[in-house]
């Protein structure tokens, strides 16, 4: 662990914001009952929810343009570069890996692809087209992953469906999940899996757009010019998505084109405001939480995942999973469901910023 260089501070309080929401949403998304923006949709349309992981996707593809692009300014070659990206994909990756083993450690069942997976595939696929194109290549990627995502999903047939069908069952997505990951799917779906094999092309587009947005950052024009192109082409990528929506529905499960559309152009215009609030205006003292949460980042994420398995799964309290026995007796036995769910994923996102806190205070950084 190592103190961080200087960095954004909108940067690292839009990374801890979304963060902050991923604890949210899976701690009052694992309750009984929650509030419907902190559960995902049921199929096509989408919450609150729904746009957080894709987000962090994109922050990744920003956060890597920037740490690449001064190595690349130090000297450092691309192809120097490529052993280091590698490790820390892989470091990822087993720990994504990793985390759905625990408690049980049944390796014939394990999870292959999952939230860290898709980041470490994403992070190595965006830093390798980056570092080897441009702008306009980059553009092309973006295209191109996503015309091919459509193309299968609307063109190629599956077993006992015709082609271009979406529901469930019958997408190609889940066929492809189905036959090649087998008992190593998503636990909860078992057949396929949202972070699946298909829908990956897509979401390596989501981190392309965030090298986008990286290149506009570092350009020389004034921060007003760069804060407002950021927030037109965000806003004409939301609505790209709603056309794009006609012929494939937004829908997170599937990542479809057109939610990878409508959660970039989302992510464009907020950055768009953060980075004019924060840095521009200089209003970086309410951020500060979110600026700690981001800057250890991917550490506040495994203390939330592994502590919601320690309490789910492993500490028990009179014969009941600690998890239950909390949330029943401290919030339940007093609030109405919904309310006692959000609350409690409330204390546990302050609980995570107790965590970020202390190591912030200590200097500590996780770096992978």
């Amino acid at each position: 662990m190592s103190s961080p260089p200087t960095r954004l501070v909108s940067l690292d309080a839009m990374r801890g914001a979304i963060i902050a929401l991923m604890v949210l949403v899976n701690t009052a998304g694992g309750l009984p009952q929650a509030y419907e923006p902190l559960k995902h949709a049921d199929w096509h349309g989408w919450t609150l929810t729904d746009v957080v992981f894709p987000s962090f996707v994109w922050i990744v593809g920003l956060s890597l343009t920037l740490s690449l692009g001064k190595r690349l300014a130090s000297g450092a070659t691309p192809g120097s570069l490529v052993g280091t990206i590698l490790k820390r994909g892989l470091i990822i990756y087993l720990l994504g890996v990793l985390l759905y083993l625990t408690p049980h450690f049944d390796f014939a069942t394990a999870r292959l692809l999952g939230v860290l997976q898709r980041i470490a595939i994403c992070y190595v696929a965006a830093s390798l087209i980056y570092l080897w194109t441009g702008v306009r290549g980059q553009v092309i990627w973006i295209i191109g992953l996503c015309g091919v995502y459509w193309i299968l999903m609307m063109t190629m047939p599956v077993p006992g469906y015709p082609p271009g069908q979406l529901d469930e069952p019958g997408n190609f997505a889940h066929y492809i999940d189905s036959i090649v990951l087998g008992p190593h799917n998503y636990a909860h779906t078992a057949t396929w899996d949202p972070e699946g094999i298909v829908s990956t092309l897509p979401a390596i587009a989501s981190a392309l757009f965030g090298v986008l947005a990286a290149r506009l950052l570092k350009s020389t024009a004034s921060l007003a010019e760069r804060t407002t192109w950021l927030f037109l082409i965000g806003n004409a990528l939301i609505v790209a998505a709603l056309v794009c929506e006609h012929w494939l529905p937004i829908n997170k499960k599937l990542w479809t084109t057109s939610f990878t559309l409508l959660v970039a152009g989302i992510d464009f215009a907020l950055f768009a405001g953060a980075l004019w609030v924060i840095d521009g205006q200089g209003y970086k003292r309410f951020a500060r939480p979110f600026v700690i949460l981001g800057m250890n980042a991917i550490a506040v994420y495994l203390a939330s995942e592994f502590g919601e398995i320690f309490l789910s799964e492993i500490w028990k309290i009179g014969g009941v999973p600690a998890r239950t026995w909390i949330y029943e007796n401290l919030y339940a036995s007093w609030l109405r469901p919904l309310d006692a769910s959000l609350l409690y994923a409330l204390s546990y996102v302050a609980l995570m910023l107790g965590i970020a806190w202390v190591l912030y205070r200590k200097n500590w950084f996780l770096k992978v």
